[in-house]
């Protein structure tokens, strides 16, 4: 692509993008690190990157042995980040 932006923050643009378009909502679960990693060639620990700095902000929970999962209140915090950019 042209993006020259880092990977992981591209993958961070595909799953927030799934969150707002409503494919996974608040409480849903998001994809492995490894399947997202296949699904877009990308390493696992760059996948892993992206993931964690959702968790940094509190728009997912790991739940131990489970999986990862969509905060509540994540889809709006991220229309509302999203907005906020836009206006900037």
């Amino acid at each position: 692509t042209n993006d020259d932006r880092p990977v992981y923050l591209r993958l961070r643009d595909v799953i927030a993008a799934s969150i707002l378009s409503g494919k996974v909502g608040d409480g849903d679960p998001l994809p492995s690190v490894r399947s997202l990693a296949t699904e877009h060639g990308a390493n696992p620990l760059t996948v892993a990157k992206a993931y964690q700095t959702f968790q940094d902000e509190g728009l997912i929970v790991v739940r131990r042995g489970v999986g990862m999962f969509v905060a509540a209140g994540a889809t709006e915090r991220l229309r509302a980040s999203a907005r906020k950019d836009f206006l900037e």
